[in-house]
């Protein structure tokens, strides 16, 4: 509009006639603003606003985020959302627009999706409200210097906690678990039905009560386990935005839910130059509570881990048998074998399963098709680094250590169901 003015006063020099009526547009423009701004202001309240959070972010997961606008004003306004989302995001292009009718309140939702564990501020909600003469905007800001902690993944709780506890993960397609023989632990003597394993029946019992009775056995319970977090710098590679450290940390609260819904006692610890964040393996209500809490607080400077420290840690401080889920990484077999004096001291006295991840990154180069020496080259070299993460698995399993050797995004189904197999098999 100013634009338009401009040219009819260069076009007033030409043609005298018009600078009149020029002026005359302006007034009425000049009008039209004025009362844009009086029936803008003219409320102290406007409309209200507000940024409706969870109570603390899930690390690696989306979280929503809702604005909720309640429209006070008596005429449909168009608003210009600018929320200041925390630096950690790098999020500087955050725009929405939408339109409100008079009187109505509206809730407008997105997504965020932290990557590292820590307390994220954000800034002003800025919301721009504009007439439907859309002259002017006025600039409501609410909820400054809000602050939301950033936990390891709990809501992956909810989405393994029922399938893992009901041991059928085998119905979604996921793993079948192979069962193999029975665990010890007797519950009772029950009735036979069609369907019961006729190598439990119980002869004793069928004689004096004259009709078929079989043995009923329960997982072992109140076993101790626990998860060793490796915070060095094999732990620092990226993928997806996240550390493997953060996703061996996500696994680790999933796989403490499983443990203590399966009646065991879960524990863990971090280690890199010393050991640390140490809960002991308990089966209390707020044992879940206590390891999110160590699990948040995992700071590392990811120095060269120290597995003769872990070694002798284990040595001290576990005393009673137990299953030790490793989260670590090896990348070549001379970085196995430095550590594997310390695993195999480990596994004399403990059921070690190892758990490492295979680098994802270099599938795009394996299946690339190659036109030049250069990417032949490449595409060899990525292939010995992926099948030398085959040999790493052998290695381990000839000195009795199992092992997980993954992919980041399905880390924390595979560990609960080398977990599961073990319950199963009983070898705990």
């Amino acid at each position: 509009m100013l634009l338009g003015i401009i040219g009819m006063f260069v076009c007033a020099f030409i043609f005298p006639n018009l600078y009149n009526a020029v002026w005359f547009v302006v007034l009425i423009l000049f009008t039209f603003l004025v009362l844009d701004i009086l029936i803008l202001y003219a409320t102290k309240t406007g409309i209200e606003a507000e940024r409706i959070t969870a109570e603390k972010l899930s690390n690696g997961d989306l979280n929503p985020v809702t604005i909720s606008i309640k429209n006070y004003y008596t005429f449909k306004i168009s608003v210009k959302i600018i929320d200041e989302i925390p630096f950690q995001f790098q999020v500087r292009d955050f725009k929405i627009v939408k339109t409100i009718k008079a009187s109505e309140q509206k809730e407008i939702g997105y997504d965020l999706r932290p990557t590292e564990r820590g307390e994220y501020y954000f800034g002003y909600l800025n919301v721009y409200v504009s007439s439907p003469l859309k002259l002017i905007s006025r600039r409501f800001s609410f909820d400054k210097d809000k602050m939301v902690p950033t936990y390891p993944s709990y809501m992956q709780l909810r989405k393994y906690d029922l399938l893992a506890f009901s041991n059928n993960l085998y119905q979604y397609g996921i793993k079948k678990i192979r069962r193999i023989g029975h665990t010890m632990e007797f519950e009772q003597i029950k009735e036979y039905v069609q369907g019961d394993d006729l190598r439990t029946l119980n002869w004793k019992a069928t004689a004096k009560k004259s009709s078929l009775m079989v043995n009923q056995f329960q997982d072992e319970k109140s076993q101790s386990v626990y998860m060793a977090i490796d915070k060095g710098r094999v732990m620092q590679m990226p993928f997806d935005g996240l550390s493997l450290l953060d996703y061996a940390i996500n696994s680790t609260l999933v796989l403490s839910n499983v443990i203590l819904k399966k009646q065991d006692k879960a524990g863990i610890f971090a280690f890199s130059k010393k050991v640390e964040n140490r809960v002991f393996a308990e089966k209390r209500s707020s044992q879940m509570q206590k390891i999110l809490e160590t699990l948040y607080n995992i700071k590392t400077d990811f120095f060269e881990s120290d597995y003769s420290r872990l070694y002798v840690d284990i040595k001290k401080n576990i005393n009673q048998r137990s299953l030790i889920i490793l989260y670590t990484n090896f990348e070549t077999m001379d970085g196995l074998n430095r550590q594997l004096p310390y695993l195999k001291g480990i596994a004399k006295s403990h059921l070690l399963v190892v758990v490492f991840f295979s680098n994802t990154e270099l599938n795009s180069i394996i299946n690339k098709k190659t036109d030049t020496i250069q990417e032949i080259y490449d595409k060899v070299i990525a292939e010995k680094f992926m099948f030398e993460k085959r040999l790493i698995a052998n290695e381990l399993k000839k000195y009795g250590i199992y092992s997980v050797l993954t992919q980041p995004e399905n880390l924390t189904l595979d560990t609960i169901n080398k977990y599961l197999e073990i319950k199963a098999r009983g070898i705990l």
